[in-house]
């Protein structure tokens, strides 16, 4: 168990739209950038739905992904279920891991359970199918309904049996019984051990899944970004998920599909902070997650029901050599791996900046983020760690440094230094 735990401390997450990645918009096509994505040092893909979209209420010309009208087939769109099997081995060659989502709340309108099973569904007064949440395209599963749930159940452990995944994004998971997800767990674990990632911030959750969403934090520093709030707002945040269950990790993110369609893309929300926070995600205690073209960097919203391709170049991403250095950092710093160990330290300017040591025996990270336009900030860390020999983690330039150090940042720059044994 030890093992997976710290595998999993030291994981990171690529989110994948197959839709928008290529022109193509298949498995096939995407699979054609996993030595890149390998170079990159990710770790685990995570597909959003791979399965059919319903027709019926179906919105734009393509449709959500999260409108499922049948858990065990594959979206055309994407290729056949052989095309999704060779991507899948050829991630497992490249040594990553390949998890896929799962939307068990609901599905699409033109389901095929609609007209065999329609017990298995929430329905209103009048006998209709329902949806509780005002979305258009999908109606909600009865979870009172044992035949339903036991059926969910064989569908999850269609995608193991048949195509050897890793493990489950679980949509809006605190919409669906917790004891339900126990049950998906336990018997689809009877398969594999696999990897449980909810959408979700209930502490409770943690009793099941391995990671859940840090939306509370990237609301907070956004917010941050914009001068709505504080860096102390953002510290109760993360004293909150010190709270949680002992070895729980929070999905920390600046970006995904909904940020990104919805509420902006980093830049729009970040501004010239986006790249502070990408590394806090990556340095912070928790599981960071890169979306789709975040690399390159991706600087348009796509469009969530139709076509909208990422558009890449033959050159390499802009930010490659950033995200390679941020995750090989997160995969091999042994300072990274343990939640007890991270010190929040004082400036003379702790207004405007976010400094904390990690440690852990002889490996040391120190981030140190200016989180405002204020040049020249001119400051003092004190700490007996400190000293030492440290390297920049972008620059590769060696610094000593010494128990009481002075630093200077210019607007919105930040340092990540490692300690070099």
């Amino acid at each position: 168990m030890s093992e997976v735990k710290n595998y999993i401390n030291a994981l990171n997450i690529y989110e994948v739209n197959v839709r928008q990645y290529t022109q193509e918009g298949t498995f096939a096509a995407f699979a054609k950038h996993l030595p890149r994505l390998k170079n990159m040092g990710v770790k685990m893909l995570w597909l959003m739905p791979v399965t059919p979209i319903s027709v019926q209420g179906r919105q734009g010309t393509l449709g959500s992904y999260y409108a499922c009208s049948d858990y065990v087939s594959i979206n055309p769109e994407f290729g056949n279920l052989d095309d999704f099997k060779q991507l899948i081995k050829e991630a497992h060659d490249l040594e990553m891991q390949l998890i896929i989502d799962w939307v068990a709340n609901h599905t699409g309108l033109d389901h095929y359970w609609t007209q065999e099973h329609s017990d298995w569904y929430e329905k209103d007064d009048a006998g209709n199918f329902t949806e509780k949440h005002g979305w258009k395209d999908v109606i909600d599963l009865n979870y009172e309904n044992n035949a339903m749930r036991e059926e969910m159940i064989k569908c999850m452990q269609y995608w193991i049996t048949e195509c050897d995944i890793d493990g489950f994004r679980c949509d809006m998971a605190h919409l669906v019984p917790l004891a339900f997800w126990a049950d998906a767990q336990r018997e689809c674990e009877k398969l594999k051990p696999l990897f449980w990632l909810a959408e979700c911030e209930v502490p409770e959750y943690h009793k099941v899944f391995n990671v859940t969403y840090a939306w509370k934090w990237m609301h907070v520093s956004e917010k941050l970004a914009k001068n709505m709030v504080g860096i102390n707002d953002m510290k109760n945040v993360l004293k909150i998920y010190t709270d949680y269950p002992p070895g729980a990790l929070k999905l920390l993110f600046t970006s995904n599909h909904d940020e990104n369609t919805w509420n902006g893309t980093e830049y729009e929300k970040y501004g010239d902070e986006a790249e502070s926070f990408a590394i806090f995600t990556f340095t912070w205690f928790g599981v960071p997650l890169i979306y789709s073209g975040q690399e390159l960097p991706n600087l348009k919203r796509l469009k969530f029901f139709d076509k909208d391709e990422i558009g890449w170049t033959n050159e390499e991403p802009a930010l490659h050599d950033f995200y390679q250095r941020l995750t090989n950092l997160k995969t091999q710093n042994a300072a990274l791996h343990i939640p007890s160990n991270i010190e929040v330290l004082s400036t003379d300017y702790n207004e405007n900046i976010f400094a904390f040591l990690r440690i852990n025996g002889d490996e040391k990270v120190l981030v140190i983020l200016n989180l405002s336009n204020r040049d020249k900030l001119q400051f003092h860390i004190t700490h007996p760690l400190l000293e030492g020999t440290f390297q920049h983690l972008f620059s590769d330039i060696q610094y000593k440094l010494g128990e009481v150090q002075t630093f200077e940042l210019q607007a919105f720059e930040y340092l990540v230094l490692f300690a070099v044994k």
